[in-house]
């Protein structure tokens, strides 16, 4: 995360990983910085360097340039499909708009877990 975040935003962010984690089983990372261009291979380069990258989920935003990527895992996208990761996505541009980076962060990632751990809906 970026060093521009304060002891306490920090531990408001880090307290929503540790309960996605617990609540999905997956892991969560949250970028902040830059991200060179195509942000998107940059989100993707960073994912890939996680520890468990099938099984994780990277929120990556570059505020000076308002970029957002979520990169999931190929684990994650079993249940956590793009339509959900898109409304998470709409969900945080309205939070950064509002000039509120660090709520927007840690809804978004609670909001990604949500999704991920909901059961599937069966059709007949």
């Amino acid at each position: 995360m970026s060093d521009g975040f304060s002891g306490a935003q920090r531990t408001v962010i880090d307290r929503a990983i540790r309960a996605a984690e617990t609540r999905s089983r997956f892991e969560f990372s949250v970028y902040v910085g830059e991200l060179a261009q195509p942000s998107r291979d940059t989100a993707r380069a960073l994912h890939a360097r996680l520890a468990a990258p099938t099984r994780s989920v990277l929120v990556a935003v570059d505020p000076r340039q308002r970029e957002l990527q979520i990169v999931t895992g190929a684990d994650v996208r079993r249940t956590l499909d793009d339509k959900s990761v898109g409304l998470v996505a709409t969900s945080m541009h309205a939070d950064f708009a509002a000039g509120d980076l660090v709520g927007g962060l840690s809804r978004a990632v609670t909001m990604l877990a949500e999704y991920a751990d909901a059961p599937e809906v069966m059709y007949r």
